[in-house]
């Protein structure tokens, strides 16, 4: 097995989200090289199903590729917060469902070559109505989305988001295991 060795780290960037380093590193054959990582607290993501066994998925703006996108419920992991924890809080706050259960399906890097985020996926059971609560920065909407529909959604392209593709594989072929 390979590794790389950290020699030195200096800080480029420190926001409210993300924190950036440029780190030099000692290679396996001595030489060196230099690694820029967004360190991230990570967040987790919720497979859902309302109680018509409908998909709950969220749809927002993201910024950054300037363009709405049908997710599944998800959100940053707060200081102190377990990843269970984060994700039962952001179900919530993004659908107004509460889950009487959680089983955690794993473990997503999205971007492992520059980012140490960790998405971790949440399957989520036994769900009762509650409240929705978004944040003040936080402009989405809940839709309700035939499971079947969604997993053509993902296999012809239109869902485009890492953790909302893998989580409904996934639970794809839990169900199918089921059958």
């Amino acid at each position: 097995m390979s590794i790389e060795i950290k020699v030195d780290s200096k800080e480029v960037f420190s926001g409210k989200l993300l924190h950036v380093t440029s780190d030099s590193v000692l290679l396996e054959n001595g030489k060196q090289a230099v690694r820029e990582i967004i360190h991230h607290n990570g967040a987790a993501a919720v497979i859902a199903f309302d109680e018509n066994n409908r998909l709950l998925m969220v749809r927002q703006y993201r910024y950054a590729i300037g363009q709405e996108l049908l997710e599944i419920p998800a959100g940053k992991i707060d200081p102190g917060e377990t990843p269970e924890q984060c994700a039962a809080r952001e179900l919530v706050e993004e659908t107004g469902y509460r889950a009487g259960k959680l089983t955690e399906l794993g473990v997503v890097y999205p971007i492992a070559a520059y980012s140490s985020e960790a998405q971790y996926l949440f399957y989520a059971e036994n769900l009762t109505p509650d409240k929705q609560h978004l944040d003040e920065d936080e402009f989405l909407s809940v839709e309700h989305v035939d499971f079947a529909t969604a997993f053509d959604m993902v296999m012809n392209g239109e869902i485009t988001d890492s953790k909302t593709q893998i989580g409904i594989l996934k639970i794809n072929n839990i169900r199918q295991e089921l059958v």
